[in-house]
């Protein structure tokens, strides 16, 4: 790697590094206000998105700088995709991190809307989901980017367990369904979280050994359950 490259490339690093600090804290706060009904965090969630939005557009032009100017290859060239596609996925989680808000913001209205119990244990799941994800890539950690995959799962059934809830409390009572349609919207959006979250992992098991393992999770639940 010439010292250009190496030097281009670390700015881009910290340039990602820091765009994954702000999207962590906007789901952090998007979720505090929506299970804690901690209100006053939804102004700055929203403020954050355009913030979020104009980064993602200079880091993807410094890629692609990056890959004419130098054409790099191998693992150089895989650090550099790898932090194309996390770029999007930051981009894609900071655009949940603000429907989540926006959900909360509309419950507000509804102080007394019985909210699933399993709702918090969920965004708690897909935060640390994302937490890890983001730590694998800093820390080019492939056993922590496994364990994030094994772990989407767990959200997955969660929200089926929120849904179904919903569906229940909304037999029981069917005046409740305008809160819940935005429970249920604000569950989605968490669920998506830790997709996103999943696809982080999946690009750093890329970056870092060259493995494309979309599409063969079962294969990795049984090499690290063996």
């Amino acid at each position: 790697m010439s010292l250009h490259l190496q030097r281009d490339l670390e700015s881009l690093h910290h340039e990602v590094l820091t765009q994954a600090g702000r999207v962590e804290q906007m789901i952090y706060d998007s979720v505090s206000a929506l299970c804690q009904r901690r209100y006053e965090l939804i102004s700055s969630v929203l403020a954050q998105d355009d913030v979020v939005d104009r980064k993602e557009v200079q880091i993807e032009e410094e890629c692609l700088k990056l890959l004419a100017l130098h054409q790099p290859v191998a693992r150089d060239l895989r650090h550099i995709t790898t932090i194309l596609k996390l770029n999007s996925d930051l981009e894609r989680i900071a655009d949940l991190a603000c429907n989540i808000a926006e959900r909360a913001e509309y419950l507000q209205g509804f102080p007394y809307f019985p909210t699933p119990d399993e709702l918090s244990s969920m965004a708690e799941n897909a935060t640390e989901m994302l937490r890890m994800a983001l730590d694998s890539f800093v820390n080019s950690d492939t056993k922590a980017a496994e364990k994030v995959i094994q772990l989407e799962a767990r959200v997955d059934q969660q929200n089926r367990d929120v849904i179904k809830e919903l569906e229940d409390l909304l037999r029981l009572d069917s005046t409740q369904v305008e809160p819940a349609l935005h429970v249920f919207s604000a569950a989605r959006n968490i669920e998506q979280v830790a997709d996103h979250a999943e696809n982080v992992a999946e690009e750093v098991i890329y970056m870092i050994d060259g493995e494309i393992i979309r599409h063969k999770h079962t294969q990795l639940v049984r090499k690290t359950n063996g």
